[in-house]
């Protein structure tokens, strides 16, 4: 059986923000980070929250890449606290991060209902949107990813409003990250004719804005349609899985803290040919959709591989890993403990192509 299941109310447009005032909820639990507290940000959406009269409770302590250990505290203070309502805002982080303490929220007690709203301030994860949210094992090194559909927010407000302001670096990281995820959502094992219909969007949306948001941060046009684009690349990736090129990433950011969507962008390349003999009919279609010339399976792989190149080169995202300030000695000592946990990631039974633990080593090799 082929399915597709879409739970989250989605919000968007200038006056989206408004619809905090319509939840009922009597107490949020803001989960954001210190930069959305000092820049006024969190300050934007507690008015909402004022107007309706909704007490709320502040957590700014979301960093980057949450630990288990973070999210178990700040499960505590949650849970000591009256609120039923969950409200991120944030990126990748502080979504995940509040998809985690709701999530452990409701295991420790199962009576309580709990909304979960998010409000991502990137455009990049889909977190708004997925049944997915990814901790860090500190001790262990390695990211992991959970997946269930209680993590899977109640609604998402795009307001592109708050992704005026982030730099271009982050746009590009996060821009070649909603890119990773619509095209291993579109040539995933699991993908549908429904994931493909959002992921499509997608990847045309990611051609066609991202360089743009890069370029010129105020042009809005260029931010509302890479914050859809990110959100519809969601709605496809949950339902339809994703890749090794998450895999891998989530091992290397795990180990030596490379932000996920720099490590996507990176690999993504070397797993595009990997994935070609597979994937080639796809890798054709997307070639297509975005104006490339594929007259043949080959010639549409090898162009898209070039457009995905060419559009790192121009926001100055590197070619290497070696370009990413890791020790090759501590790289080239890790490849094996990298490959196991890339093996054993849940983004790997969804690639078009199954790896081997060598074929995983020698792509990080040809990555690095």
């Amino acid at each position: 059986m082929t399915q597709f299941y879409g739970k989250t109310k989605i919000c968007y447009g200038p006056y989206a923000l408004e619809t905090l005032e319509t939840f009922p909820a009597t107490h949020a639990f803001v989960v954001t980070d210190p930069f959305m507290v000092k820049s006024g940000f969190a300050d934007q959406a507690v008015s909402h929250l004022k107007r309706k009269g909704i007490g709320y409770s502040i957590f700014s302590g979301v960093e980057p890449d949450p630990t288990l250990q973070a999210v178990v505290e700040a499960t505590r203070i949650f849970l000591s606290s009256r609120s039923d309502m969950i409200l991120a805002l944030g990126g990748g982080s502080a979504i995940d991060m509040a998809k985690a303490i709701s999530y452990f929220g409701r295991k420790a007690d199962a009576s309580r209902k709990t909304m979960l709203v998010a409000i991502p301030t990137t455009s990049g994860t889909g977190s708004e949107v997925t049944s997915i949210a990814v901790v860090t094992d500190k001790v262990n090194a390695v990211k992991i990813p959970l997946n269930d559909e209680l993590l899977i927010p109640d609604a998402a407000i795009l307001d592109a409003r708050f992704t005026r302001t982030v730099p271009p670096h982050v746009t590009a990281s996060t821009g070649m990250d909603v890119l990773t995820h619509a095209v291993e959502a579109y040539t995933s094992r699991y993908s549908n004719v429904f994931t493909a219909i959002y992921a499509e969007r997608a990847i045309r949306n990611v051609f066609a804005y991202l360089q743009r948001a890069y370029d010129h941060g105020d042009d809005m046009v260029a931010r509302d349609n890479m914050l859809i684009g990110s959100c519809m690349a969601g709605l496809a990736f949950t339902n339809s899985g994703l890749g090794v090129t998450h895999s891998m990433a989530h091992s290397l950011g795990g180990l030596f803290h490379i932000p996920h969507g720099l490590a996507n962008a990176v690999l993504l390349p070397y797993v595009l040919r990997f994935n070609s003999f597979d994937a080639g009919v796809k890798y054709r279609e997307i070639a297509e959709m975005i104006g490339l010339n594929a007259p043949t399976v080959e010639e549409g792989t090898r162009n898209l591989i070039s457009a995905v190149r060419d559009l790192n080169a121009a926001m100055k995202i590197p070619s290497r890993v070696r370009e990413l300030k890791i020790n090759e000695e501590e790289y080239r000592a890790s490849l094996d403990s990298m490959a196991a946990n890339a093996m054993e990631d849940i983004c790997t039974r969804s690639n078009p192509r199954m790896p081997s633990h060598d074929d995983i080593v020698t792509l990080l090799e040809q990555a690095w």
